[in-house]
């Protein structure tokens, strides 16, 4: 599996649990000039924007993910999230969403061998 592909199995599980979480996806990979969301969806009358890292280990180890890479926090750099911010603010003009509350999610997957798991943090930044 390249790299691409991870992401693409990472984005589309971390979808299925933020609907777990009752959110409803808006749009995958939105993209504009100045780079790409990865996750947009509605918690309420909240818009979330969603940040989506993946990760792969050959196996399970008695080490969680979170020991191994850092957290999911860790994994979104600050520059990364001001690029989410500045992205959300262009979706949010061009759809014309100005008084739309927002919040900024993190998920990071992490696939074991064949199995994935999920860290989903409301609120990471």
């Amino acid at each position: 599996m390249n790299r691409k592909q991870l992401g693409q199995l990472g984005e589309a599980y971390a979808a299925q649990v933020l609907q777990e979480h009752g959110l409803h996806i808006m749009k995958r990979n939105w993209r504009c000039a100045s780079g790409e969301l990865d996750l947009v969806a509605k918690d309420g009358d909240v818009l979330v924007f969603v940040e989506v890292r993946t990760r792969s280990t050959a196996k399970a180890s008695n080490e969680s993910a979170e020991l191994r890479y850092g957290s999911v926090l860790e994994a979104v750099t600050w520059q990364k999230q001001q690029q989410v911010r500045r992205l959300a603010e262009i979706y949010l003009y061009q759809h014309r969403l100005h008084d739309q509350p927002v919040r900024f999610d993190a998920v990071l997957v992490e696939k074991i061998g064949e199995q994935l798991k999920a860290n989903y943090i409301q609120h990471a930044f």
